[in-house]
């Protein structure tokens, strides 16, 4: 049965409105900070912390335009998967940095992972390099009161943290750090393109390590590799070689969640025997090559039980992400 946009709208566990960009600014060689307004914002939010929460982008197709959802119902997704992508525009996923304000002016905040144009440039990349204020995207973000998903934090009853990731994992890494307890301890790398990609206002708990390992011209992961093992083990090791079929193109290994069809839990498992990872959390996300290589040490070689840690493949390495 077809509704009417704004009573569909209304009934949406989510926020799918276009917005407008009110400044985006070059903050780095690797990030482009957009920051988002429009009145259907709003209503953005979450019920507690925004931790690592994610929320899509739509940007305009190839000829600049926008895709409405002015007659949309229930199949509306299904609908416009089915245009063509040239047509319809490109959604890719993101984490929120911050919600600033409140009400009619709140503004959603989002870093972007940017690079030259180039063979593997994708439409976010493209979009961001250009972007200024008066463009106009599509948001999909959380509604106030309803379950919105998208946080995979999860630590549970864990006593020491264990976060990692590269670049694109920047946002979620500032944002859990930002909103843990005081008293939370532990460790989190972050691999960067550069050391001017380092962003020295992330706000931690004093219990926990932050360390930004600069890669430039080393392989991707080969230091966030050696610097997760070495904390985990005390000797830092090579990262090891990861075939392109050892890799689950849709890789997203948590607690609750399993890509690959494993058995899982109701919720994070953290073991407090006296064991090496007792009381461990890990949270590492990235590329989906390296954070393979980093599962298959903890889970398979080190014995970390998948229930006290999450993996997730944010993107990978020459292949076009999907929304």
């Amino acid at each position: 049965m077809t509704v009417t946009k704004n009573a569909y709208l209304a009934g949406l566990p989510m926020i799918l409105d276009e917005v407008e960009v009110l400044r985006a600014e070059r903050v780095s060689p690797s990030f482009v900070r957009v920051e988002l307004a429009g009145p259907g914002l709003a209503e953005c939010g979450t019920p507690g912390a925004l931790y690592d929460q994610r929320m899509k982008i739509v940007f305009p197709n190839a000829a600049g335009a926008l895709p409405s959802f002015e007659d949309m119902d229930e199949s509306w997704w299904a609908t416009w998967l089915k245009i063509p992508e040239g047509e319809r525009g490109c959604m890719r996923t993101y984490t929120i940095r911050d919600l600033v304000g409140s009400g009619a002016d709140t503004r959603l905040v989002v870093d972007i992972v940017v690079h030259a144009p180039g063979e593997h440039s994708g439409p976010g990349n493209e979009w961001a390099l250009r972007a200024s204020a008066g463009d106009r995207v599509v948001v999909l973000a959380p509604r106030l009161g309803h379950d919105f998903g998208g946080v995979e934090w999860s630590p549970g009853t864990a006593t020491r943290l264990l976060l990692a990731g590269d670049e694109t994992a920047v946002p979620a890494i500032r944002g859990i750090l930002r909103d843990l307890p005081a008293d939370a301890t532990g460790a989190a790398f972050v691999e960067v393109p550069t050391a001017e990609d380092i962003q020295r206002d992330v706000a931690r708990p004093t219990g926990l390590e932050l360390t930004w390992l600069p890669r430039g011209d080393a392989p991707r992961g080969a230091s966030l590799h050696a610097a997760v093992i070495a904390w985990l083990t005390g000797t830092a090791e090579t990262a090891p070689e990861v075939g392109d079929d050892e890799i689950d193109p849709d890789l997203w290994e948590t607690p609750v969640h399993s890509s690959s069809g494993e058995q899982v839990a109701e919720a994070t498992r953290v073991p407090m025997d006296d064991t090496p990872y007792a009381g461990l959390y890990s949270w590492i996300a990235g590329e989906s090559k390296v954070v393979t290589g980093l599962r298959r040490r903890l889970v398979n070689e080190l014995g970390i039980d998948r229930g006290q840690v999450a993996f997730m493949g944010y993107w990978r390495e020459g292949v076009a992400m999907r929304s």
